[in-house]
Order: C-alpha cells, then sequence, then structure tokens
C-alpha cells in the first residue's frame, strides 16, 4: 500500500480516525530491540537465544498464528465481507485466480519446485518492502527514480537474505558466502543511495521515514549473518503485520462506526463489540482455527467421503492461495482514488 498525506475533509465528515505516521513510524522500534537482543546474547548470553530460537520462524505454529497469516486473512475478509469492493475489482479477481491457478497449478507440473519457490520469495519481499516504503513516500516524496532506486536495491538485498534463511539446508558454504556478498553490497548500494536521497527530504519525519525502511533491511541482513534466523525475519514481519492491521482498523472504523455496512459489523454490533478490535479478533480466531485443525479437517472430511488422503489442502492450497491474491489486491486496493482510501485519512 502506499500513501499521500490526505486532510479529514477528504473522508466523510463523521469518520474522525487517522492513520498517524508517529505510531506508523514507533512500530519501527523493533528494530533496536532485536539488536540489543542479539548483542546481549552474544555478549552476556552466551548464545542462549541463539541456540533456543527456531531457524526459521515457520518452525512455530505460534509464530504463523501471530505474524502473517492473520493479516493475510484479514485482508481477504475486508474484500470479501464489503459486496461493493468486492463488485468493484471482481474481474481482476477472477483474472488472478485463474492466473494463480495456470502458474502454480499446471505450471508445478514442469516448472522446478525452487524456481517457484525464489518466485514467491520475490513477491513476498517486494509486498513487504513496497508497503513500508509507499507508506512514507507522501513524507520523504522522493523523485520517481529515486523511490524506485531504493525499492529494487530493499527487495533485492532482502531476496537475497531470504533465500538464505529459508533455503540454507540445500545451499553449500560457497553458496552461502556468495549471498552474504551479493546481499551486503546492495546494502552497501542501498545506504550510498539513502545519502544521495536525503538532499530532497525536507521534513525531520521524511528523513525518520526513509531511514527506517533503509535499517529494516540493514538489521534483517546483520542478524542474518549473525545467524539469529527468527529475529531476521521476526523485524520485517512485525513492521509489516502492524502497518497493514492499522490501516485495515482505521478503514473499517470510519466505514462501520456509525452504521454497520457488512454481516460482520452487524453482528458484531448485537455483540456490542467495539469496532477496533472486530477485524484483529476475527483475523486471528480464523487463522488459529485454520492453522491449527484445517488441514486435520479436510483430510478426514475427503478420507470419510472419497477414500483419499488429501494434505496440506488449508495450510498450503486456501492459505497459499489467499497469500498470493493478498500481494495482489494490495498493490492496488490502497492507491489514491480507491473505494478503500474514502476512509482513510493521515495525520502527523
Amino acid at each position: 500500500m502506499s500513501a499521500t498525506t490526505v486532510s479529514a475533509q477528504d473522508i466523510p465528515n463523521d469518520s474522525p480516525l487517522t492513520v498517524s505516521f508517529r505510531l506508523l513510524l514507533g512500530l519501527y522500534a523493533i528494530i533496536p530491540l532485536c539488536l540489543l537482543l542479539q548483542l546481549f546474547d552474544a555478549w552476556f548470553w552466551h548464545g542462549f537465544l541463539l541456540q533456543s530460537l527456531p531457524s526459521s520462524p515457520k518452525q512455530f505454529l505460534l509464530f504463523q498464528i501471530i505474524f502473517g497469516t492473520p493479516h493475510i486473512v484479514a485482508s481477504s475478509i475486508l474484500l470479501a465481507s464489503n459486496t461493493d469492493y468486492l463488485k468493484f475489482y471482481r474481474l481482476k479477481i477472477i483474472s488472478m485466480t485463474l492466473a494463480i491457478i495456470v502458474v502454480f497449478g499446471v505450471g508445478s507440473l514442469f516448472v522446478p519446485y525452487k524456481a517457484l519457490y525464489v518466485i514467491v520469495a520475490a513477491w513476498t519481499v517486494y509486498h513487504v518492502l513496497k508497503q513500508q516504503l509507499g507508506v512514507g513516500r507522501g513524507l520523504y516524496r522522493l523523485p520517481d527514480w529515486a523511490f524506485y532506486v531504493l525499492l529494487w536495491l530493499s527487495v533485492t538485498a532482502g531476496l537475497f537474505v531470504y533465500i538464505g534463511i529459508f533455503l540454507k539446508n540445500s545451499l553449500d558454504v560457497q553458496q552461502v558466502e556468495w549471498i552474504k556478498l551479493i546481499a551486503g553490497s546492495l546494502c552497501a548500494a542501498l545506504i550510498g543511495t539513502a545519502l544521495l536521497c536525503q538532499r530532497y527530504i525536507t521534513t525531520p519525519s521524511g528523513a525518520w521515514f526513509l531511514w527506517s525502511n533503509v535499517l529494516l533491511v540493514l538489521s534483517t541482513f546483520y542478524l542474518f549473518v549473525q545467524q539469529y534466523y527468527f529475529l531476521a525475519i521476526l523485524v520485517p514481519r512485525l513492521v509489516h503485520d502492524a502497518t497493514a492491521y492499522i490501516f485495515y482498523v482505521v478503514h473499517d472504523y470510519n466505514k462501520h462506526h456509525r452504521q454497520a455496512q457488512n454481516f460482520i459489523y452487524r453482528s458484531a454490533a448485537r455483540c456490542r463489540l467495539p469496532v477496533f478490535i472486530v477485524l484483529p479478533l476475527f483475523s486471528f480466531a480464523l487463522a488459529f482455527v485454520l492453522q491449527s485443525y484445517g488441514d486435520a479437517a479436510v483430510n478426514r472430511l475427503s478420507e470419510f467421503f472419497f477414500g483419499v488422503e488429501v494434505h496440506k489442502a488449508i495450510t498450503l492450497g486456501l492459505l497459499g492461495y489467499l497469500a498470493l491474491m493478498h500481494y495482489y489486491t494490495e498493490a492496488f486496493t490502497w492507491k489514491q482514488g480507491s473505494p478503500y482510501r474514502r476512509f482513510i485519512a493521515f495525520s502527523k
């Protein structure tokens, strides 16, 4: 998602809630926190965290239930539960669904697994960093060329780190060293580009956002090199997911707090649930059920009715589809002029 500063007059008068840039910037406090944890572990705790944390957050089911899956589910709920949005974007949704079936369904029969994995990894990294750089774009107001140089340096460096973490068991020592060298060189280029871009920025908040996003990439690379893989993934994951939820909650409050516009908020109103917690509560609960019990339930049903076992139908099939659709739809649903943006305004 991208952001341009919008005044409260651009949304309905009865929709006073705004997205605070100061709050968004505060999310980046996870960077120094994780760096301090790593340094304390190396200096005083004799590598206790390094030995105790999983090599990948995906090894913790709890991590998946808290990060990643809920905000993807929330994005899908927001789109699907508002029929006006669903109608507005129906052709794009149908087209993308068919493309996913062709590329990842039929294509998986011919394209090597690692190639598909790298494609999804690249899309994931692009989605995460495009959101974070895009949110601050209205503050640092860089020329297009400067913004896209920063974006692609960040994405490329992030992709090599992602591959180094999630495919490390299939890489030899030399390949890992090459990944570190390439990612490190890209990070150095990112710093140099950010220094050049500094002259275009006229506000302190713009500079803070720019360097926070640069540090997001640098800290991830540093933690990867130090083999704190869990923390390396935690940093961008927390910032990205929390940023998304802030947008979702502000949107839903402004759209539904006066009068519920869909069945979810009408049901929540009858239960007297505050508007602020409806989407987070619903999406976290649904993510927990799907992640914890979905595969087993589908497998039992398919075995009972058809005598065939179906493995990972939910975690790989349904949630995988929702993730890819999320990466696609978030690229345009939050842009200026979209139906979503009628209910979003920003404040310092």
